[in-house]
């Protein structure tokens, strides 16, 4: 594993520490995510989330979040819209290079590198933004449904907006400097330093990894599908193997119920697994076993504001 920066010193975490970030993704997508993550933030099951703004439900999770300054909540800027049979728009209108031809966002990170041109990322994600802040939400940090404003399929980024956007509002921005722990990608990792160097111009804060566990239930649909045990083991050892410095594992926390069902094609049931083992002792022991300290985005965004005074 390489070294990592200098965050958990500047945030003054003991030497070593090995820090985490639990993010609930997703937050506003439908009643049955803001269900699950408004019972886990509020009991201390994640200690962040990011909410969906331009989606059908967001009006509730942002409420929420306006009512409960002390609990770190950031908005999770949307160019994509994955389902089939629910969807969402931009705020900024369907004039624009970012929706497909049925007037919503597409469906892929692909479309959205092709197409979208960056001064209409700029103002939709800065739409975005302001909506949250119009709600009365004391926005704590920024990151990106799906990454697609990483360029990690085409190499065409939007980091240059997303990054500005961060610096205007003394935000900190979901962007790992390393790729430790999801294998070994030279040209993927060297894309990283760029971002990275590029977010330190600004002044902007981030992470040292980003990590989470397959997004979709393993072999879903077949005899052997994956159990919930299964996944909760696995996400405890993805716990246990967190090295020092400072990582973001996100999840994707919701009631596995009708509402969901209705929503997505694939992963209801993960989703509801990924609410419960939040909750499940096993996981709280691992965590208290390993030593990690959990910290928010806040204490981030004290940083880099602290930094820019």
């Amino acid at each position: 594993m390489t070294a990592p920066s200098d965050l958990a010193d500047r945030l003054g975490l003991p030497p070593g520490a090995r820090a985490i970030i639990l993010n609930a993704d997703d937050f506003g997508m439908c009643h049955a995510a803001n269900t699950a993550i408004v019972d886990l933030l509020a009991g201390g099951g994640v200690d962040s989330a990011t909410v969906m703004v331009p989606c059908s439900w967001s009006p509730e999770a942002l409420a929420f979040a306006a009512s409960r300054a002390d609990l770190d909540v950031g908005v999770h800027l949307v160019l994509t819209s994955e389902w089939s049979r629910y969807r969402w728009r931009p705020l900024t209108g369907s004039a624009t290079s970012l929706v497909d031809d049925s007037g919503f966002f597409p469906a892929d990170v692909a479309a959205v590198e092709r197409n979208a041109h960056e001064d209409d990322v700029a103002a939709e994600i800065s739409a975005q933004l302001q909506a949250a802040l119009d709600a009365g939400v004391d926005v704590t940090h920024l990151d990106n449904h799906m990454g697609s404003v990483y360029g990690l399929i085409t190499g065409r980024d939007f980091l240059r907006p997303v990054f500005e956007l961060a610096a205007r509002h003394g935000l900190p921005f979901r962007l790992p400097r390393r790729m430790d722990g999801v294998g070994e990608d030279p040209a993927l990792q060297a894309q990283l330093d760029g971002a990275a160097a590029a977010a330190d111009a600004f002044g902007v804060e981030i992470i040292d990894r980003l990590w989470s566990h397959p997004f979709e239930l393993l072999r879903e649909g077949s005899p052997d599908e994956e159990t919930y045990e299964q996944v909760r083991d696995g996400f405890i050892a993805l716990l246990r193997a967190v090295p020092a410095g400072v990582t973001e594992i996100y999840l994707h926390p919701m009631v596995d119920e009708e509402e969901l069902r209705a929503a997505v094609d694939f992963s209801a049931a993960k989703r509801g697994y990924e609410a419960r083992l939040l909750r499940d002792p096993a996981v709280l022991q691992a965590v208290a076993d390993e030593g990690l300290v959990r910290i928010g985005w806040r204490a981030l965004r004290d940083l880099q504001r602290g930094a820019a005074q």
